[in-house]
């Protein structure tokens, strides 16, 4: 084109340099082609604009590819950086389907990995996916797209799913491609080796083709994808081999510190037993040795083995205390809930220790209780001893014979093995001279230190007019008096009998001891002598002793209570009479099927007065009806009168106004009040009874005291 030419059609070349400088679209470089042919260029001219809008279009489809190119390099870039620095897998991978989705234009990019174990493709990461079915999908092997690249390891393209037979198409994942709406998919292989490990996808809701360097482009992120997966598996197995290595260094260590511990403990267990250590020190040494808590107990841990092995139990180690069958409690170990069996064997050994330890007090206990019951026993069957002497021997033992005291008789009520009130178990005669009918002997007390068993006590109870104890209920006691195989030998019954005797004379003792008072084993049962303080009742310490005694054993025990006695310094002679009334007093409460509780005869009702040697009439009045009688000396009122008038009338109402000569509704008033006053079930045949019988007595009180 020649100057002039270039001047009339100033749209010429130089124009497109300007399209190409601004990078305009397309459709611009058409329009200097067009302005030129308006303008009436001749053809040479027209031809010439032709080939230079040509060359201007390849120019701007080479810095297209290049930017492209560019951006594409800077994703891979990108990618590889976060590969670098490696720290979260799911968020690089997320980065790739990303960059992968905004690379290409696509709507949707998702990436799936293959499941060795169950045999199948699923979704890991999407990107632009708005349903849930298809987010969820699972592909087969060979089934899908996904399934035929993941099988072959080669890209697959398709510009339309479902007209696309060269893939395996099944209702599951067609439903999840519709609902995504999905039509050009384009599939490459996630490939470590030869092993393809999962899919990375890209897609559109509209048909497409995808160009040769858009399927290398995503094959590039793909392979990204796979060094990302590989490095993270890679981490994952050095990070476990590093814990690993970690633990087993660990163990090493604590292996040895527990072999030491182990020795330690030893030692001072040892020392400890030498030198009549006692069982907090071996919990203290325990303690130190495993680092944590050890306590000792007496309740029974319900999963403590009885083997004396250490046991787990919640966040705690138990280990059972026993010797020769019994539990003595158990080793508690808190703070320390992760125990080797090194450790375990220093707790079982301190259990041991700790069963050797108490057996050996026990045995010095048991001389100091024999020396109590023997005392207690001198008080009821030889009461006409020196007080003097009696005191002094009391004072040896700690026990205060200048206070009152309550005799309490105890018993163990096993229901497998009660004898009734008043019937003897079976016995055969002993070394101490008991008579048969007659329980044998605890090594305690008189049966076991001076010759006179439970015959003679009963002969002395008969010589003072008291009822002969005999051998009470819950206890089957001796031995049998028949012959098995041509040779006597005791029954099964009559062991457990004598080892629940052993038993409760046991922790009586112990019981006594801690109270400053004396325990003996008599008639098949203990009895107890105890102080009486100043605000107690003997019914107080007979229900506190009741389930001292029961919480000890883990059984039913049920003890019967005298009235208060004097002190036995200035009176012993009252401590027979008194251990009768207990005794009395614990027949009645198993005939009433109260085992298990304990009692005076102040919580006998009227009972209570023909069990007592103190027939305490007055109190029981006051205990029955004494609100009402109170009621009545402050008000000036007449519910004694009404009360008894309603009894004497049958419970009629109607018939006690006439008695009274009042209105009905007084009568039912009064009722009111004295229920009020005697509790809602004063009107119980139980209560009925005790409430009649206390009006009696109140009536002829006049005539009882003169």
């Amino acid at each position: 084109m020649s100057g002039e030419q270039q001047a009339r059609h100033p749209h010429g070349q130089g124009s497109y340099l300007e399209l190409l400088a601004r990078g305009a679209a397309v459709e611009a470089y058409d329009r200097p082609v067009l302005l030129a042919r308006a303008d009436g260029a001749d053809a040479a001219t027209l031809a010439e604009l032709e080939r230079a809008k040509q060359l201007a279009l390849r120019v701007r489809a080479e810095l297209e590819g290049r930017r492209r190119r560019e951006a594409e390099l800077s994703a891979l870039f990108e990618t590889a950086h976060d590969l670098a620095g490696l720290r979260d897998l799911d968020a690089v991978l997320r980065a790739i389907v990303q960059r992968a989705r905004s690379l290409l234009g696509t709507e949707v990019a998702y990436l799936s990995l293959n499941d060795p174990v169950a045999g199948d493709t699923y979704m890991r990461v999407t990107d632009g996916s708005v349903s849930a079915r298809f987010q969820q999908l699972r592909l087969g092997m060979g089934e899908g797209l996904g399934g035929l690249v993941a099988q072959t390891a080669r890209p697959y393209v398709t510009d339309d799913y479902f007209h696309d037979d060269r893939f395996q198409h099944t209702r599951t994942i067609d439903a999840g491609v519709h609902d995504e709406g999905l039509v050009a998919i384009l599939g490459v292989p996630l490939t470590l080796g030869s092993q393809v490990i999962g899919v990375l996808f890209a897609a559109d809701r509209r048909a497409r083709v995808f160009e040769r360097g858009q399927v290398a482009l995503l094959g590039s992120f793909a392979a990204h994808a796979a060094v990302a997966i590989d490095t993270a598996n890679l981490l994952a197995e050095t990070r476990t081999a590093l814990t690993e290595l970690e633990r087993a260094n660990g163990i090493i260590r604590d292996r040895s510190g527990v072999i030491e511990r182990a020795s330690e403990v030893h030692d001072r267990l040892t020392e400890l037993v030498l030198r009549g250590g006692g069982v907090r020190d071996v919990a203290d040494a325990v303690s130190e040795v495993l680092g944590g808590t050890v306590e000792f107990t007496e309740s029974r841990q319900p999963r403590a083995s009885a083997d004396g092995r250490a046991v787990r139990h919640g966040d705690a180690w138990v280990a059972a205390v026993s010797a020769g069958g019994e539990v003595f409690g158990a080793l508690v170990l808190r703070g320390n809930s992760r125990l080797d069996p090194v450790d375990r064997r220093t707790l079982e050994r301190a259990a041991m220790v700790t069963s050797l330890l108490l057996l050996a007090h026990r045995s010095a206990g048991e001389a100091e209780q024999r020396v109590r019951g023997e005392l207690l026993d001198d008080l009821i069957d030889t009461p006409d001893r020196d007080p003097r002497l009696l005191k002094d021997r009391a004072a040896r033992l700690h026990a205060d014979f200048d206070v009152r005291h309550v005799v309490l008789a105890a018993r163990l009520d096993r229901p497998d093995a009660a004898t009734p009130p008043g019937e003897a178990a079976p016995a055969a005669q002993d070394t101490a001279g008991a008579a048969p009918g007659h329980p044998a002997p605890a090594p305690s007390g008189k049966e076991a230190g001076t010759g006179r068993g439970t015959a003679g006590r009963s002969r002395a109870a008969a010589g003072r007019g008291q009822a002969p104890a005999g051998v009470t209920a819950g206890v089957t006691a001796g031995v049998t008096a028949g012959v098995t195989a041509g040779r006597p030998g005791p029954a099964p019954a009559a062991a457990r009998a004598h080892a629940d005797r052993q038993r409760l004379w046991s922790a009586a003792s112990h019981l006594a001891a801690t109270r400053r008072g004396l325990a003996s084993t008599r008639d098949g049962g203990t009895v107890l002598l105890l102080p009486l303080g100043p605000d107690e009742t003997a019914a107080d310490v007979a229900r506190r002793t009741a389930l001292d005694l029961g919480r000890t054993l883990r059984e039913p025990v049920t003890v019967g209570a005298s009235a208060p006695a004097q002190a036995p310094a200035a009176e012993p002679a009252a401590i027979g009479p008194a251990y009768a009334e207990a005794r009395r007093c614990l027949d009645a409460l198993a005939l009433l099927g109260r085992a298990g509780e304990g009692a005076a005869a102040d919580d006998l009702g009227f009972l209570g007065l023909l069990l007592a040697d103190t027939r305490d009439i007055d109190g029981f009045v006051e205990r029955t009806i004494g609100p009402v009688v109170a009621y009545d000396r402050r008000r000036g009122t007449d519910l004694v009168r009404t009360l008894d008038a309603y009894f004497a009338a049958g419970t009629s109402p109607a018939r006690t106004k006439d008695v009274l000569h009042v209105h009905v509704n007084t009568v039912a008033q009064r009722l009111e009040r004295i229920a009020r006053l005697l509790g809602g079930d004063w009107q119980s045949p139980d209560r009925s009874l005790e409430i009649q019988l206390a009006l009696r007595l109140h009536l002829m009180s006049p005539a009882l005291t003169r």
